[in-house]
């Protein structure tokens, strides 16, 4: 069975304005752009009255060697999310006034993502092993890589947001 070592956890929590569906298509479209394949695992959407709750879940994942793999759990959160027209530079735009956005990322290492060193006593004898004496340095660089693709992805949502919203938490 494959080794899963969350490495990292990061959140955020948004309210202002923003075009929800070019946050929704940025997010996605970065990801693809470090190469991860993106699976929405969930969607939900709650109507009240003029407001939106939303509730999305995504995997996305990115095989680095043979032996590892990332994976990012990414937890969108939109709370009272309405439709409202503001005015930009004298001419009036359609968007997205959020109560509150939140995205929780958690950062997973996969070790022996396709369980090809599980088949015997033998070959887990191995690949423990190749973990304890071989590989420590090149899992360390894999864990900092992980760390580094959820700050990045975090990093570059709150810019996305601060462009043209207020109040970032």
């Amino acid at each position: 069975m494959a080794e899963k070592d969350t490495i990292i956890k990061e959140k955020f929590k948004y309210a202002g304005y923003g075009d929800f569906k070019n946050i929704y298509s940025y997010a996605h479209d970065w990801l693809k752009g470090e190469h991860y394949s993106v699976t929405e695992e969930q969607y939900i959407e709650k109507v009240k009255g003029s407001t939106k709750d939303i509730e999305i879940l995504w995997t996305a994942s990115k095989k680095i060697t043979d032996y590892f793999k990332i994976d990012l759990n990414l937890k969108w959160r939109i709370l009272g999310m309405e439709d409202v027209e503001v005015e930009v530079d004298g001419k009036k735009k359609k968007m997205n006034k959020f109560a509150e956005l939140g995205i929780e990322i958690k950062g997973v290492l996969v070790k022996d993502y396709a369980n090809n060193w599980n088949k015997s006593a033998t070959t887990r004898f191995f690949k423990e092993l190749y973990n304890k004496y071989i590989i420590p340095d090149r899992t360390n660089e894999m864990k900092i890589k992980t760390e580094e693709d959820v700050k990045n992805f975090k990093e570059e949502m709150k810019a996305l947001l601060e462009l043209t919203g207020k109040t970032n938490r």
